[in-house]
C-alpha cells in the first residue's frame, strides 16, 4: 500500500495557469474602499471618497438626494469599470429608517461585459456595507 505525501493530498494550482475570477468582485472590494472613504482621508488624492454623513445629516430629507449625487460621482470619478452609473435611494423592507442606497451600473471589462446591480445599506457605524 503507498502512502501519498502531504503535498500529493493538496489541490495544488499551477501558480502560471490563468485565473478564472468573477470581474465583478475587485469592482466590489474597490467601492467598499472608496464609499468608506471620507474625502480629505487620502493624501495623495484629496478629493477620493465621499463626503463625511455628518456634514449633509442635518437636511434630512434632503441629503438623501445629495448623498445618492456624492455617491454616484465618487463612482465615476474613481472607478473606471463602470460606466452609465446610476444611484437610487431605496426604502428598506424590515429598516424602513435605514438609508439603503441601490446601484446599478454597466461593467466594462475585456473579457466580458453586463449590469451590476448593488444594493448599500449605511450601517450604525457609519460605514457603508454592500451587498
Amino acid at each position: 500500500m503507498a502512502i501519498r505525501g502531504l503535498l500529493s493530498r493538496l489541490d495544488v494550482v499551477d501558480p502560471h495557469a490563468p485565473r478564472q475570477s468573477n470581474p465583478v468582485e475587485p469592482v466590489v472590494e474597490h467601492l467598499k474602499m472608496l464609499l468608506n472613504t471620507r474625502k480629505g482621508q487620502v493624501a495623495s488624492n484629496p478629493d477620493y471618497g465621499i463626503p463625511d454623513f455628518n456634514e449633509v445629516v442635518h437636511s434630512f430629507p434632503a441629503a438623501i438626494h445629495r448623498l445618492q449625487g456624492f455617491i454616484q460621482q465618487a463612482i465615476e470619478a474613481f472607478e473606471p469599470r463602470l460606466n452609465n452609473v446610476i444611484v437610487l435611494h431605496v426604502e428598506g423592507e424590515n429598516e424602513p429608517f435605514a438609508l439603503q442606497f441601490e446601484i446599478t451600473a454597466q461593467l466594462v471589462h475585456q473579457d466580458s461585459q453586463g449590469q451590476v446591480r448593488l444594493r448599500t445599506r449605511v450601517g450604525t457605524n457609519g460605514r457603508m456595507e454592500l451587498s
